[in-house]
């Protein structure tokens, strides 16, 4: 009876992973051969190195850099935020916090993920960019700033929690013998225990930039529809994300080469994002095998 209860749940996991590979290998594909037939009628040189975004325009141009400046510049206001915010909070419940603060701090934490998105867009909206005006006053009421600030709170959570597992894994030798030779816990956190986990704190600003750079709803709402190669984060900009969100709305006609867009910029996040995690999963095993 014990066997066939073994049996049944080894073969419910295995159906599960043949699923999950399966859905992955038809996203691929969908996204492959909807991007190719797009193609087949926009150069993918000029697809790449074009300045101008405006397939929806009548004088039509097909320059996604746009688009990516857009992803990265908000990206990188999110991990400009995150990452010292998350990275200081993470030191202080591995080494710092006593375990009644780490069991509440962390979970609380965790909470801003479950947040949804669309709250965090009009939070964007609504109080930071007014906020940033009264700072700023020539920012538009659409910006990266505001969007990305936004999108840095709501990862903070990931590069927390991911950090402090990669703190926590530091062997706690290290840690005794920088207190034996005279070290002080701060000493020993930014000269050892950092360096140390430096691998697995780069895998969770991976993680990150990855999550950000898939966010739609907070740039959707907050960073404005305009495709503009800049790196001004005062003005509107347009994202990978916001882009298939505003065709995907159902006003372009299907089959179209102004339809097909949203699968050549879906297909060129697909590739960044699995970029990224791929980078992350490398060396999270380069981590491992360091303290094996």
């Amino acid at each position: 009876m014990i066997r066939k209860k073994e049996f049944v749940i080894e073969k419910f996991l295995q159906l599960s992973a043949i699923i999950t590979i399966l859905t992955t290998i038809g996203i691929v594909l969908v996204l492959t051969i909807e991007a190719f037939k797009f193609f087949t009628e926009v150069s993918i040189i000029d697809f790449f190195t074009k300045t101008d975004w405006t397939p929806l325009f009548s004088k039509k141009q097909y320059g996604i850099l746009p688009l990516l400046s857009g992803t990265l510049l908000t990206s990188f206001i999110a991990i400009l935020i995150a990452l010292p915010i998350g990275l200081v909070i993470a030191i202080y419940l591995s080494e710092y916090a006593p375990r009644r603060v780490r069991n509440f701090v962390k979970p609380a934490l965790e909470l801003l993920a479950a947040v949804p998105t669309v709250v965090y867009g009009f939070f964007a909206l609504m109080v930071v960019t007014p906020f940033l005006q009264t700072i700023i006053p020539g920012m538009s009421g659409f910006n990266s700033l505001s969007a990305g600030f936004v999108m840095g709170i709501m990862i903070i959570p990931i590069v927390s929690s991911l950090s402090e597992d990669a703190l926590n894994a530091v062997p706690m030798s290290l840690r005794e013998a920088s207190y034996g030779m005279g070290s002080t816990k701060l000493q020993t956190a930014r000269r050892v225990v950092v360096p140390a986990a430096s691998s697995g704190i780069v895998v969770s600003v991976i993680l990150a930039i990855s999550r950000a750079v898939g966010e739609t709803m907070i740039v959707a709402i907050a960073a404005g529809q305009q495709p503009r190669l800049t790196i001004n984060p005062l003005v509107p900009v347009e994202t990978l994300t916001t882009y298939i969100v505003q065709v995907s709305l159902g006003d372009v006609a299907h089959n179209s080469v102004e339809y097909r867009t949203i699968f050549a910029a879906g297909i060129t996040l697909f590739m960044f994002t699995f970029a990224l995690n791929t980078v992350s999963h490398w060396l999270k095993n380069k981590y491992r095998e360091r303290y094996e």
